[in-house]
């Protein structure tokens, strides 16, 4: 059985050409000295975001065949991908199943506090609502 043509990896004359060796900065313009705080550190430069509405937690046991469940309602301004994905952190956090239904968010177990902690972190504000 007769081998095909190898291609050498030693790092011949063939790997060591690169497109920009012809190139010149000849005519570029210098790099500014001091960049704008903006680039320089781009954290300082987010603006802090304020808060973006009240949402109620509540504990409910009804119409759920005695198991708690713990819903998040009352959001403002926000879609169902962004519901979604604190839907997702909470159970993440809270190592339980969970859902998104009817614009609530519904997680397994009374996890309250941990919900209330993924929400403030999330700059929501949250109310403890219900029994």
């Amino acid at each position: 059985m007769a081998h095909s043509k190898r291609i050498p990896t030693t790092g011949g004359p063939g790997l060591l050409q690169t497109p920009f060796a012809a190139l010149s900065s000849e005519n570029l313009p210098l790099a500014p000295e001091n960049p704008p705080a903006d680039i320089a550190n781009p954290v300082a430069a987010k603006p802090a975001r304020k808060n973006r509405g009240r949402v109620d937690i509540l504990r409910v046991k009804a119409g759920r065949g005695g198991k708690t469940v713990t819903v998040v309602k009352n959001f403002v301004g926000i879609g169902l991908p962004e519901k979604e994905q604190l839907a997702k952190a909470m159970q993440r956090a809270c190592g339980t199943g969970g859902t998104v239904k009817n614009g609530q968010i519904e997680i397994q177990g009374d996890q309250r506090a941990e919900v209330a902690r993924i929400l403030t972190e999330a700059n929501f504000h949250p109310v403890f609502a219900g029994g």
